[in-house]
């Protein structure tokens, strides 16, 4: 006999298995079902963010980070370090324990929960009262029910037709977190989050670093401001070499690296020659092998589960989160969604505020937002006010000799809400909370403003901000 679960979550990365503890947690009698393994072919909790692409990332970041620091950016403070070199195995293997860690902590999660496990693929079989879903592991196949089923199958870097990917010479993000040594020329295809924050861990150890976007103009998705602000800061002398609205040709390969032809913006041909190319253009959902055809489920030419502002699928009692279904590929929004499903599920009133999702960038400055930017605004055409202050003028980010960037705030003329917050700075990626909790609770910038904030701390730029959107900033 099957089998049976109230809920089965097919894939356990942050949008899965946030569904998959929610719904335990809950009191339904829940399943998850993951086919991700180690290099070392052990089944692994956490998709690809937390196996080969959020953690881990990070982990690089901040160690190439520290080594740049010791180099060149402790001397201000009266320290002298002389000698300074990295050990690039250490800080892989750094990288590897600390995913480790994070993969067990959600298998640790899973029997705390009392989530059943199931190892192997997942394929929808048939419906009816319940759904039949086939689970291909490796002592072979099995047959489960579920009352529910949430799909959560995540997505996969998007590779250039025609390109063998071997993670290894022309890699995706999977390859370029586990260079066994630091090429002297790095190629990157594509300027956008992954190829940015992938270049300056590399650049940083040692690295001649050139990107190549399609796109003409740098971070589109990025206020206008920010985006000038972060194009001035990456491409200063020593830092990344970027090239804009470029139309990338043949790629070669042969004893002494890849050589990438391609059409300059001015339409003028040219090559990149580099010892290692990673290809960045962006991510595709995970949908294939899923047996939408079984069942009837509705997917769209672009590859992506059509749902509904709750993400409910065309089928009765089947819900797709995370990065299979519209809107940012993000994991906190996948969790959010995940979140939401497992109470629906329970008959609670589960709601995500697309309008409160924060974008982050964890570059040196870091880079964040939520809410609209002023072009939007612009293109909406909405009366708005803007105000903005240095982290220059904050006595902390002094301190910390990390006085780049700043936070602009975008509020209503007429209600004063606010609209949307940007910043470029250090710690932007946490000051960023503050925004997306007023934005939440539809709060003013004057709100923000009459909030007593700590002194001195980074978070006091946020609140000069809010004062600056009615041009009363107090110390700038």
């Amino acid at each position: 006999m099957a089998r049976s679960f109230d809920v089965v979550v097919i894939g356990a990365g942050p949008a899965g298995y946030v569904a998959a503890i929610r719904a335990a947690q809950l009191g339904l009698n829940t399943a998850c079902i993951e086919k991700w393994r180690t290099p070392e072919g052990e089944y692994a909790l956490g998709g690809t963010c937390l196996n080969v692409g959020c953690i881990p990332s990070k982990a690089l970041l901040e160690s190439s980070e520290n080594y740049e620091r010791a180099l060149h950016r402790l001397g201000v403070h009266g320290v002298s370090v002389t000698g300074v070199s990295f050990d690039l195995k250490a800080m892989l293997a750094r990288k590897n324990q600390i995913v480790r860690k994070m993969t067990g902590g959600i298998a640790g999660l899973f029997r705390k929960n009392r989530i059943a496990w199931l190892q192997g693929h997942a394929r929808l079989a048939s419906g009816g009262t319940t759904w039949k879903l086939e689970v291909e592991g490796e002592k072979g196949s099995e047959t489960i029910e579920a009352k529910h089923v949430v799909i959560a199958t995540g997505s996969r870097a998007r590779h250039l037709d025609g390109i063998e990917v071997d993670n290894r010479i022309v890699c995706d993000n999977e390859g370029a977190l586990d260079f066994d040594s630091v090429p002297r020329r790095l190629g990157v295809i594509g300027a956008g989050v992954i190829g940015l924050e992938l270049g300056s861990v590399w650049r940083r150890l040692g690295a001649e670093v050139r990107l190549l976007e399609a796109l003409p103009e740098f971070l589109g998705a990025a206020d206008e401001s920010i985006a000038q602000e972060a194009w001035k800061v990456f491409t200063r002398p020593g830092a990344l070499e970027i090239e804009l609205g470029v139309k990338v040709g043949a790629i070669s390969r042969d004893k002494r690296g890849v050589t990438v032809a391609y059409q300059t913006a001015d339409g003028k041909a040219a090559k990149l020659a580099c010892d290692r190319l990673i290809v960045s253009i962006g991510r595709v959902p995970n949908t294939e092998g899923l047996g939408a055809e079984n069942v009837g489920l509705r997917i769209d030419a672009k590859g992506f589960i059509e749902v509904d502002k709750n993400c409910r699928t065309s089928l009765p009692r089947v819900f797709a989160v995370g990065d299979v279904v519209r809107g940012p590929m993000l994991a906190h929004k996948g969790e959010d969604e995940g979140v939401m499903v497992a109470e629906i599920i329970a008959g609670q009133h589960g709601h995500v505020n697309y309008d409160a999702i924060p974008w982050v960038m964890y570059t040196m400055p870091e880079i964040a937002w939520v809410g609209k930017t002023e072009q939007q605004l612009k293109a909406e055409g909405v009366a708005y006010r803007s105000g903005r202050f240095p982290f220059a003028y904050n006595g902390r980010a002094l301190g910390r000799d990390e006085s780049e960037g700043f936070i602009k705030m975008l509020a209503d003329a007429q209600t004063d809400r606010i609209l949307g917050v940007h910043a470029i700075g250090s710690l932007a990626s946490e000051l960023i909370s503050e925004a997306v909790v007023a934005i939440e609770f539809g709060a003013s910038s004057e709100d923000i403003a009459r909030i007593c904030h700590a002194h001195p701390s980074m978070s006091e730029v946020m609140r000069e901000a809010a004062l600056a959107v009615d041009k009363r900033s107090l110390n700038g």
